[in-house]
């Protein structure tokens, strides 16, 4: 999407625009753009100088974002609300019915700052699961994304969480052009995603194709699902009315949600896989997030001098074929051991199609920072609409592969902010990820090149560190794709 585009995206959803930032499209190179400033009800006057730097797969999500860095919110704000902006522009891989991962991390922070797991799973408990299965046709994953954004956001974020939905719901209320990614994703699955009444209603041209590039979309049902978490709070969507709501639609769309699920269907806050090459320290998501893994085996091997376009790949294949479940902290254990011991196998079979994701990346003029990976476990999920909700369902985990989320954010001591990255592309994600973050901590945009064939990184450096010198700090996202690239300078 240009520039000009994404901003009359947003001017129609009902923000305002000022000459407070430059936009980079693909790359961060380009000409200079005027931002938009929104009104987010923070009660702050536009910020000056730099604010910091954010960059995603789709523009109108990475703008809203921008904008609640120059209200005064940090880095945690900021990727709340491109996370919620993402379930009305990218739906195809961030739908409230979906979940992810996401890597926070805050100068001062000793251990390596804090990943939050809340990848869609199968509804829980297994009871209530097997008790609606002959409801369940197309099994749906418990929603995720709402309530893992809120936990990193109420961890580290510094405003009301309810403020950060209005970019949102003014998106799906009044509006905006659809991306390029977004069409490429519809032209995929439109046969079977334009079967659904509910799909077909909202993504679907009165000629019975699929909406296209600058296309208007509009999703009042999914607004109002917003404005309900907005004004309830996040609990409606698991214990409250909405759940109930999503619940009944669910099950008329074949996905056999129940409200137990919904209540068991909790966030993990747990420690990252955290390693060091010099004076540099790296945290990665761990498992169940196993991409973060990967992306950690792959940098050590760059780092080392002994990388290659599918070490990444390679050490999750491994990873997968060797590992014998356990809890979230089981697994984060093993997998910092191996990293530890320097053995870590790079090479253990191959890994199937796997299902698509998109990624983020902010950081504040602080330094505080988050990288996100965020999935569907299947283009549009389930391929269902759950009714009066507006909310796509993500696909149950219990039948796809699982997605491989990669992200990544390096830092000096426990007080310098360096680079973050964080990637899709199936099973190039782990690889994209560290070959970015390598090509980010040398201060190099143009090393931030692309290096697999289906991996896109997001990336930011900055050589001169954060907080400090933020006028140095870039971002990049890789040209094949349709990312941005948002930072102020001051002007």
């Amino acid at each position: 999407m240009s520039g000009i585009a994404a901003r009359a995206a947003i001017r129609k959803a009902g923000l305002f625009l000022t000459a407070a930032s430059v936009l980079s499209a693909c790359g961060g190179s380009g000409g200079v753009k005027k931002s938009p400033l929104s009104l987010l009800g923070l009660g702050q006057a536009a910020r000056t100088g730099y604010v910091g730097t954010v960059v995603a797969d789709e523009p109108i999500a990475a703008l809203a974002a921008h904008d609640v860095l120059l209200r005064g919110g940090n880095a945690a704000d900021a990727a709340a609300a491109l996370g919620l902006a993402l379930s009305v522009t990218l739906p195809s891989r961030a739908s409230l019915g979906g979940g992810g991962a996401c890597l926070a991390w805050k100068p001062g922070d000793r251990d390596g700052g804090r990943a939050f797991l809340f990848l869609p799973t199968g509804d829980a408990p297994q009871d209530a699961q097997q008790a609606s299965a002959s409801r369940a046709d197309r099994p749906a994953s418990a929603p995720m994304l709402a309530r893992g954004l809120y936990l990193m956001q109420i961890r580290y974020g510094s405003v009301d969480f309810a403020d950060l939905t209005r970019p949102a719901i003014s998106l799906a209320r009044a509006g905006f052009e659809v991306s390029g990614q977004l069409a490429a994703d519809l032209s995929v699955v439109q046969a079977p995603l334009l079967a659904d009444d509910g799909a077909r209603a909202v993504f679907g041209r009165a000629d019975g194709s699929a909406l296209k590039a600058g296309d208007i979309l509009r999703q009042p049902r999914l607004a109002g699902s917003l404005e309900r978490i907005r004004s309830g709070g996040v609990g409606d969507l698991y214990t409250g009315a909405l759940g109930q709501t999503l619940v009944a639609a669910s099950n008329a769309a074949g996905g056999g949600l129940t409200m137990a699920g919904l209540r068991g269907a909790l966030p993990a806050s747990v420690a990252p896989l955290t390693v060091t090459s010099g004076n540099v320290s790296v945290s990665f998501l761990p498992p169940p997030a196993d991409g973060g893994y990967g992306a950690a085996v792959a940098w050590l091997g760059l780092a080392n001098g002994q990388g290659s376009s599918s070490r990444g790949r390679q050490a999750v294949a491994a990873w997968r074929a060797s590992e014998a479940g356990g809890s979230v902290s089981t697994q984060s254990a093993r997998a910092e051991a191996l990293l530890s011991s320097g053995h870590a196998p790079a090479s253990g079979g191959t890994l199937p199609s796997l299902p698509a994701s998109t990624s983020f990346a902010v950081v504040d003029r602080d330094g505080e920072s988050v990288a996100c990976a965020l999935t569907m476990n299947n283009l549009f999920g389930t391929g269902r609409m759950a009714g009066s909700t507006g909310i796509v369902l993500g696909a149950s985990a219990a039948h796809k592969p699982g997605p491989l989320l990669a992200a990544a954010i390096a830092h000096r001591r426990a007080d310098v902010f360096l680079a973050a990255s964080a990637a899709s592309g199936q099973a190039d994600a782990a690889d994209a990820a560290a070959a970015a973050l390598t090509g980010a901590l040398g201060g190099n945009v143009k090393a931030m090149s692309p290096t697999t064939e289906a991996g896109r990184a997001n990336a930011i450096s900055c050589p001169g560190g954060l907080p400090g010198e933020g006028e140095h700090c870039r971002g990049w996202t890789d040209p094949r794709g349709g990312g941005y690239v948002s930072a102020s300078d001051g002007s």
